[in-house]
């Protein structure tokens, strides 16, 4: 790793340790998509003590910039079908968040394979073309293992209960935190399905450097239905 790469994670790990990070993504056809938007959300979740924004696209990536001062994790998701990972696939994926003002890239460091060579070389190529640390999604301790082999900064527990490899996982996957905790030397980020409190003081204390919250938070159509679900109540109409 680098001077100024080494330089970059312990700026980035001093804002995230202990912290609540919150992920503000929208998809295309949800009521909330858009830049503008997940700049608002971003300003909303930092004024109630967020430590930092993950974001996906250029777009909202450059917009929650120029929102907050918080470091944000950023990535970009490609659903073309072009590529077998779906989180910043190519450099040019990684390029672009860097360039719309991202602390972090976030890539998808599973076994799926991918499009742009091996692991390490991907790794190496986001770090010499951005300057920027690396943290990587994975789904199992075997991919978290390699993560960190690889050359990853951080290592995520983002895609656990995503792959043919960790279907049926605990959700949130509190046993991947602490088995990735005990065998990585890299911060471990806890990330996927936490909902309650209770869960993310859990992931603080098995060790996580910090916990990312999405769609408990910033998703209010998914939160709506579940109450209505659990409540047993009848929909409206739209």
């Amino acid at each position: 790793m680098s001077g100024s790469i080494a330089a970059e994670v312990r700026r980035l790990c001093e804002a995230l340790a202990g912290g609540l990070v919150v992920s503000c993504q929208a998809s295309p056809g949800e009521p909330l998509h858009g830049a503008d938007t997940m700049a608002a959300m971003a300003r909303a979740v930092v004024s109630g003590g967020a430590c930092a924004v993950r974001a996906n696209g250029a777009d909202d990536v450059r917009a929650i910039r120029a929102a907050v001062t918080v470091p944000i994790l950023g990535l970009e998701k490609d659903d073309t079908g072009a590529h077998p990972v779906r989180i910043t696939p190519t450099l040019e994926h990684a390029r672009r968040i860097a360039d719309a003002g991202a602390d972090a890239i976030a890539l998808d460091a599973t076994d799926d394979a991918r499009p742009e060579g091996g692991l390490v070389g991907f790794i190496a190529a986001v770090h010499g073309a951005t300057g920027l640390p690396v943290v990587a999604d994975v789904s199992t301790l075997d991919e978290a293992l390699r993560a960190e082999a690889a050359g990853a900064d951080l290592v995520a527990t983002t895609l656990s209960g995503h792959t043919s490899r960790s279907r049926g996982r605990e959700d949130p996957d509190l046993e991947l935190v602490a088995a990735c905790v005990a065998a990585l030397r890299v911060p471990v980020v806890a990330e996927g399905g936490y909902r309650h409190g209770h869960d993310v003081r859990r992931a603080l204390d098995a060790g996580a450097l910090c916990v990312v919250v999405g769609t408990a938070i910033t998703r209010p159509q998914a939160i709506t239905s579940t109450l209505i679900a659990e409540a047993g109540i009848h929909r409206g109409t739209s």
